[in-house]
């Protein structure tokens, strides 16, 4: 069970399904459990975003094999993930003062 799962868990906010998207389905998975909510995921930028992902040639992340932020069960790690980069990110900003 992810930390306040029970705060986010069968809640409207934390998944929803976009089935007239041009681009539905943009994964190969189960349509009727595909979260569109992260359709741009929110931890690309990190190296270690935890998700299934390769590099291209020119650096760039290739992510059509990662369902992590299509996974309504995953709304709680995706939240989880961004706190901790924030609060690194506050630490590191104020060790340089």
């Amino acid at each position: 069970m992810q930390k306040n799962e029970t705060e986010w868990k069968d809640k409207g906010f934390s998944y929803f399904c976009n089935t007239n998207c041009e681009y539905f389905p943009c994964h190969q998975t189960n349509a009727t459990e595909f979260n569109c909510l992260f359709c741009y995921c929110p931890l690309y930028e990190y190296e270690d975003c935890g998700g299934n992902f390769t590099y291209l040639k020119n650096g760039f992340k290739d992510c059509s094999a990662c369902l992590l932020p299509h996974r309504k069960e995953n709304y709680g790690l995706i939240l989880e993930r961004l706190q901790e980069k924030r609060a690194a990110k506050e630490i590191s900003s104020s060790d340089e003062v």
